[in-house]
């Protein structure tokens, strides 16, 4: 079997996934998509291979580009080229800087989550700067348990205990900077005009 044919059969299970994480139906993947039920199950199931009028549709329906889908190889400067990680809780993270020694840069989508989830403190070295872009974070830092809204943000050591979580009202968007340890944002604030 070539690298073209074992890509191919990767993506049914990849397809089968994304859709299970979507916690929606092949109906309604058929209604979003144009392609019907059966093919869809076809396709994930590996008894079909997917043509790229399909793969187009499936991975802006899914959020996630064709490279994604079908798993290809990285390929070019991986500072440019720059691929979200997906977990299996549902959060993705996208790494944007690469840059070695200084401050790492990302960009962080969490799903809604159960208010009264019991978070899992973590310490590393370091101090963070978070920045909300849309939805509500909850931030436990240490014995704080702090939320946060678009446009608020935080810094602190992470030697600190912390965990990041996002709400019942749905979904979180957030910046994180992350620098070696006293490596901290530096905020300026404009002089006040009278």
């Amino acid at each position: 079997m070539d690298e073209p044919d074992r890509t191919l059969d990767a993506v049914g299970p990849r397809l089968k996934h994304l859709r299970l994480r979507r916690d929606i139906t092949l109906t309604d993947l058929a209604a979003e998509t144009g392609i019907s039920a059966s093919t869809l199950s076809r396709l994930e199931a590996g008894l079909r291979r997917p043509t790229l009028e399909q793969l187009l549709p499936l991975a802006r329906v899914h959020g996630v580009t064709l490279d994604e889908l079908v798993g290809a190889p990285p390929t070019g400067d991986p500072r440019i080229n720059l691929r979200p990680i997906t977990c299996s809780d549902g959060s993705v993270i996208l790494p944007l800087t690469r840059r070695p020694g200084g401050i790492q840069a990302y960009k962080y989508v969490l799903p809604a989550s159960a208010d009264d989830r019991e978070p899992d403190l973590r310490t590393h070295e370091g101090y963070d700067w978070v920045y909300v872009l849309n939805g509500t974070l909850r931030l436990v830092l240490g014995e704080h348990n702090l939320v946060l809204t678009p446009g608020e943000a935080a810094e602190f050591d992470t030697r600190t205990p912390h965990w990041f979580g996002a709400t019942s009202s749905g979904p979180v968007e957030f910046l994180s900077l992350i620098g070696k340890q006293g490596e901290r944002a530096h905020v300026r604030a404009a002089p006040k005009i009278d």
